[in-house]
């Protein structure tokens, strides 16, 4: 029983150290879309750790954190390329260092 709690404990100290670099990628990015990116992919990882940690430590609580994995795998990236994609059609301006913008290469295609 204490091993479990030591090995939860690890995972879950891994994914808080995901967490705090999703927090420090969101600030240290040039334009909103690098830092929609890197917010969503080291917090979806971050906060998978760190309920993984938790059910490894209470294997009771595991259906649960089950269905929250599940939810958060789902919304996390469909909600961020949502925001990206409401955030290009409004015209949210990439950094200078951007050398494509597929997107609006695709809709100018599309137009003709």
């Amino acid at each position: 029983m204490q091993i479990a709690h030591i090995i939860g404990g690890i995972v879950s100290i891994v994914g808080s150290l995901f967490l705090l670099l999703g927090a420090l990628g969101i600030v240290r990015m040039p334009d909103a879309y690098n830092r929609i990116q890197a917010g969503t992919k080291a917090t979806t990882l971050g906060t998978l750790l760190f309920l993984a940690g938790i059910g490894i430590a209470e294997p009771g609580w595991l259906p649960k954190l089950a269905v929250l994995i599940l939810f958060i795998l789902f919304t996390n990236p469909v909600s961020s390329h949502v925001l990206a994609r409401a955030a290009h059609h409004i015209g949210i301006a990439l950094t200078s260092r951007t050398v494509a913008d597929k997107l609006r290469e695709h809709e100018e295609a599309a137009r003709d």
